[in-house]
């Protein structure tokens, strides 16, 4: 099994207990900050038109990709 880390805190997620999720993002206000495959910090850019996110080993992550999703 392929650990995943919170996107917004950078927590490992654990199966079975809850990691509280930031208002404005749980509003898709807020960017992720952390990488969900490593836990990283990631550079994050946003503009007045969407967002951004680069981990230094996974890459690019940006809002018109997760919007096709």
């Amino acid at each position: 099994m392929e650990e995943r880390y919170n996107p917004f805190t950078g927590k490992r997620i654990v199966p079975g207990l809850e990691d509280a999720v930031p208002a404005a993002a749980a509003l898709g206000l807020e960017p992720p900050r952390f990488c969900e495959q490593c836990g990283r910090r990631m550079i994050v850019q946003v503009s007045p038109d969407g967002w951004w996110a680069k981990c230094s080993r996974h890459g690019v992550l940006d809002s018109a990709t997760l919007e096709h999703r």
